[in-house]
């Protein structure tokens, strides 16, 4: 997501390695920037997964993405990403879900229907967050 909207969604039906989320990220990260217009200037916002932190993708990265936003270990999760998801959980409670094909219609039709305001809203709030961990010296915030 960046502060146009939503970029690709790749739904995940097991767990994955560090392999696995390099695969992702080559279908989908360049894809998603260029789809946002953003491709020329975007920054790659991860946490400190250990699949985020491994060599293999930082390396990808390096050579992929015009910035790395770098998170220190240790860090409160600041993802703005989570609100959304936040955002698509109480839709999906919302829905009579029945099989895995459902839900993935579902979760499909909900990312499509994210408003791009949403996102700039929650790229915006990232200096009032940021504020917010430095003032209770990164312990939790209402974020």
């Amino acid at each position: 997501m960046s502060s146009f909207g939503t970029g690709n969604l790749e739904l995940i039906d097991s767990k994955i390695n560090k392999y696995g989320y390099l695969d992702i990220l080559k279908r989908n990260v360049r894809q998603s920037a260029q789809k946002m217009g953003i491709l020329a200037n975007f920054k790659l916002y991860q946490d400190n997964d250990p699949k985020h932190t491994s060599h293999i993708c930082r390396l990808w990265a390096l050579y992929h993405c015009p910035m790395v936003i770098k998170t220190p270990a240790q860090s409160p999760d600041l993802n703005p990403m989570e609100h959304l998801w936040d955002n698509i959980q109480q839709r999906l409670h919302e829905s009579n879900i029945t099989s895995k094909n459902i839900i993935k219609e579902k979760l499909i039709e909900a990312w499509r229907n994210i408003d791009p305001n949403t996102c700039k809203k929650l790229v915006n709030s990232m200096p009032s967050r940021l504020k917010e961990v430095i003032k209770n010296k990164g312990r939790p915030t209402k974020y």
